[in-house]
């Protein structure tokens, strides 16, 4: 693969919960296109992944979300999981610093249920994204417009369904992280917050 990212930083943000093969596949596929990897979580340290509904590896955190800028990176990689994004939507700091990619037009790529957390953050209404079957009344809920498909790009908003689709996922978010800043990311924010 091209060095597509290098001399690029991506955000990962999990806590307990995450499912691993979300987390792991799309870090490796950044890091082999050269872009440095700092996963955040609600504390530094150690948090439980998960296969599924079993404990898996244990991962670990370089920094905790509330010691991060956004401003540091280039994108952020936002994995699944169900207690994962419920426990992060449920801190302001990491809804603050979702938040801050979408306001400066960042790209930022969620699989299966992180759009939970993008709900929270404010900035799905009016965006066309998917997200884990179960979670799908709640962004309709939230004002998006939901489809079914395995990959899904709205102004450098990716999003994904399932670990099956992480190959497809993958190559969106790598182009979409190259791409840089989308102004229409940051256009789309600031009309939802207005409204």
């Amino acid at each position: 693969m091209a060095q597509t990212l290098s001399g690029k930083t991506v955000a990962v943000l999990a806590t307990d919960g995450v499912e691993l093969v979300e987390l792991t596949e799309p870090v490796k596929a950044l890091k082999e296109a050269g872009a440095t990897v700092e996963i955040l979580s609600l504390k530094a340290g150690e948090f439980q992944g998960f296969d599924h509904l079993t404990p898996g590896d244990k991962v670990t955190a370089d920094k905790a979300v509330a010691d991060a800028d956004a401003s540091s990176y280039t994108g952020l990689l936002l994995p699944g999981g169900v207690a994962n994004p419920d426990q992060l939507r449920a801190d302001k700091d990491a809804v603050a610093f979702v938040r801050a990619f979408f306001e400066a037009g960042k790209p930022v790529a969620a699989i299966c249920h992180a759009p939970w957390l993008l709900i929270e953050a404010g900035v799905v209404e009016g965006r066309t994204l998917t997200g884990f079957e179960s979670i799908r009344t709640d962004l309709k809920n939230a004002g998006a417009n939901v489809v079914n498909e395995e990959v899904v790009v709205d102004k450098g908003l990716v999003t994904s369904r399932c670990p099956d689709d992480i190959p497809a996922f993958n190559r969106k978010m790598i182009e979409e992280f190259a791409e840089g800043r989308h102004q229409g990311q940051a256009e789309q924010t600031q009309q939802a917050v207005a409204r």
